[in-house]
């Protein structure tokens, strides 16, 4: 018998005969636990020099002996109490300056193992070695909150007055489009067109993001840029002013002619576009967008909510100040000369020039991806232009916006080499954290993580690879853009599980409970179409309906569930909560269904935030794995006040199954099960079930979850 996987499963006479027949003590492995939340480590993110107590649990009178391994140090461990399931052995460890790693090894009869950041395993593993690093602090209040993502352009329109018109300028081919249907699909080439979301929308909506629990709003980017995504900055200084106030509103759009081609200057028709022009560069219409935005976080803060903005500073636009493609600025004394249009320009070496171009309008300079319209920022070559995106740090955290901190995108790919990265992100937090030490720097990010949360770079990462991901995979068979598919791991609750705690041990834990735990967001095709398992990246506008066909609510709860209850930063796409579908971008795009939204699906997201908000170790608490087979997961989440137990079963069948409590520390007779789904329906009212030998025994509906509260035992 594999007692790893069985032990909880025996009864107590099979425990007994084991035994008698071997004469030793039965090693109980699914009772062992460590981590760094606060009871098992302690302080939990110590400063320098700090005497640190960590614990090791274990059953009842089952180890011989524990050794704390304290990077070159043994340490012999104390057991110095218990309570009805457990052993408890500690010891006190003293900091230096110095990042420092341990595990513990385990003596049992003739056994030995070690427990370290992924668990119970057979041999050293130095990979997977606990990490304390003293003196780096993440925002207590980003672990466990609920965060909520906003397209700005797409949520909702609050200032018509501010609105793109058509034709108000010209991008990548064409004029720009304003849309006049809510509910129109995105066009492919949909970055020129503009729904007339804006700040103001935002405002007026705080009240129904307050009721969805939402505590974090993530803004995608709102500077002044062409695109409605905003990720081509034009001014970082200022706040997109179609996003803000026009207070000075001048000049024309550009004009067409009797066939409808434009009248302008072929290759550079936005020195015609003068409303535009007005628009984006007049200081009334800047200062006043500013002015809007400090009174909106004002307002959000005032709420007890927090605001968070994307930072996109590995590239900027070719329609920036600095390059000035576009002849923007080129007529306005009040901004210096653009380094496009002349060679000594003072932002020459902001940008990287190929040695084959020349000036005027060079063209030859590095790009992102080699896109022109993205121009490379050449940081490498430029400290003034580094100072200059630390002031930019600096300024929005400051008052009078006080944001609460950066997204920051595709953070690891800023300059030309790793070395210069780091060396760029070390400052960047320096920056800010001087401004605001509870200002929290969070990165997108793809792979290991840990060089950049060693406590003076990031603070936490988008977390594609520790949840968004393995969840994916798990509940639809696809990856997160949809264009990959692979049966294997659709339902496989192992390699979910291992996936899962493997990435996640490449945080520490202060990073881990902040990290961004998102289904969907404007990269990745929408969760709930997903759910309907189809290969669908390459959007088309006509197979947009096909995005709604076959989706299965049950799986997009479960998700969902799984979201609100694991270690980290639940994140909501905007509409995520009210049915929005879509394939990856532009599709995933679409506006926020406002009158149209799925109401049952947006009172189940309530009851779910609602269900963390009020229990703690769901925000805060302690993760065991407790069940993975059979398409079948079951993880705790405790802290000293109570426990949580989620149950997920991703198959198409209902199943029974017995989930060992226990390991999640239940020490009592019964446990609450307040929430359960299916793939028709969604069930918060209360049920209680019996807790016997510290299993619960369930039937778990197909494509369902469930979620179960308890408390301690006396």
């Amino acid at each position: 018998m594999d007692l790893n996987v069985q032990f909880y499963r025996m009864s107590k006479q099979m425990k007994t005969q084991l035994y008698l027949d071997n004469l030793t003590t039965i090693f109980n492995p699914q009772a062992l636990f460590a981590d760094g939340t606060e009871f098992y480590r302690c302080p939990a993110e110590p400063d320098p020099y700090d005497r640190v107590r960590l614990r090791l649990r274990c059953a009842r009178e089952n180890l011989d002996s524990v050794i704390l391994v304290f990077n070159d140090e043994r340490i012999e461990m104390e057991k110095l109490y218990n309570d009805r399931l457990f052993d408890y052995y500690e010891t006190f460890v003293q900091l230096g300056t110095e990042q420092v790693f341990y595990y513990f090894e385990i003596h049992c009869g003739q056994m030995t193992c070690y427990y370290n950041n992924v668990g119970l395993c057979n041999s050293v593993e130095e990979y997977y070695n606990f990490t304390m690093t003293p003196g780096f602090h993440t925002p207590d209040w980003a672990k466990g909150a609920v965060f909520y993502q906003i397209y700005v352009d797409r949520f909702y329109n609050g200032d018509r007055s501010n609105d793109v018109e058509d034709d108000e300028y010209f991008y990548i081919g064409e004029g720009t489009s304003k849309v006049t249907d809510w509910n129109k699909y995105p066009a492919a080439m949909g970055v020129r067109e503009f729904y007339g979301g804006d700040i103001a929308g935002v405002m007026q909506k705080l009240d129904y993001l307050q009721e969805l629990g939402v505590e974090v709003l993530y803004l995608n980017p709102i500077f002044v840029s062409p695109s409605n995504h905003k990720y081509d900055i034009q001014d970082y200084d200022y706040v997109d002013p179609h996003f803000g106030r026009i207070v000075k509103d001048e000049g024309e759009v550009l004009q067409r002619d009797e066939n409808g081609n434009l009248k302008a200057d072929p290759t550079y028709p936005n020195k015609s576009a003068s409303r535009y022009i007005c628009r984006v560069t007049d200081k009334e219409n800047l200062e006043a967008s500013n002015q809007l935005f400090a009174e909106f976080v004002e307002e959000v803060h005032r709420r007890g909510m927090k605001v968070i903005l994307d930072g996109v500073f590995n590239h900027c636009g070719s329609f920036n100040k600095w390059l000035d493609r576009e002849k923007i600025y080129d007529k306005d004394e009040s901004y210096e000369k653009g380094a496009f249009l002349q060679e000594d320009s003072p932002y020459h070496d902001f940008f990287y020039f190929y040695p084959d171009g020349s000036w005027p309008d060079n063209t030859h300079y590095d790009s992102w991806w080699g896109n022109d319209t993205l121009p490379k920022l050449n940081y490498e070559g430029s400290e003034r232009l580094e100072q200059y995106i630390h002031g930019v740090a600096r300024k929005w955290v400051a008052s009078p916006y006080c944001i609460d901190g950066w997204r920051l995108d595709v953070a690891a790919d800023l300059g030309h080499t790793p070395e210069y990265n780091h060396k760029f992100w070390k400052g960047f937090r320096e920056a800010v954290k001087r401004e605001n030490p509870e200002a929290i720097i969070l990165a997108e990010h793809y792979g290991d993580p840990s060089a950049w949360l060693d406590g003076t770079q990031w603070d936490t990462v988008m977390n594609y690879d520790a949840f968004m991901e393995p969840v994916s995979w798990f509940l639809t068979g696809l990856e997160k853009h949809s264009e990959q598919k692979d049966d294997h791991l659709l339902h496989n609750s192992q390699a979910f599980m291992c996936s899962m705690l493997s990435n996640m041990s490449r945080m520490q834990t202060g990073s881990l409970y902040a990290a961004m735990n998102e289904l969907s967001n404007h990269d990745h095709s929408r969760f709930l179409t997903r759910t309907n398992r189809v290969v669908g990246r390459l959007y088309k506008p006509e197979d947009a309906e096909k995005a709604e066909i076959g989706v299965n609510y049950g799986t997009f709860r479960s998700g969902a569930v799984i979201q609100m209850t694991w270690p980290g930063a639940p994140t909501i796409y905007y509409g995520d909560e009210a049915g929005v579908f879509g394939w990856t971008d532009p599709d995933n795009r679409r506006t926020f269904p406002w009158g149209k939204e799925d109401l049952e699906l947006t009172e189940f997201h309530r009851y779910l935030t609602g269900i963390r908000n009020r229990t703690p170790a769901f925000r805060r608490g302690a993760l065991k794995p407790l069940l993975a087979e059979n398409g079948v997961i079951a993880y705790g989440r405790f802290d000293a006040d109570g426990q949580g137990v989620v149950v997920v079963n991703s198959e198409d069948y209902s199943q029974r199954i017995r989930i060992p409590v226990w390991e999640a520390e239940v020490n009592g007779d019964f446990m609450d099960r307040v929430m359960a789904t299916d793939a028709e329906r969604y069930n918060a009212g209360t049920v209680r079930y019996p807790v016997t030998d510290g299993v619960v025994e369930v039937e778990i509906a197909a494509n369902g979850a469930m979620i179960f509260i308890g408390s301690k035992g006396e």
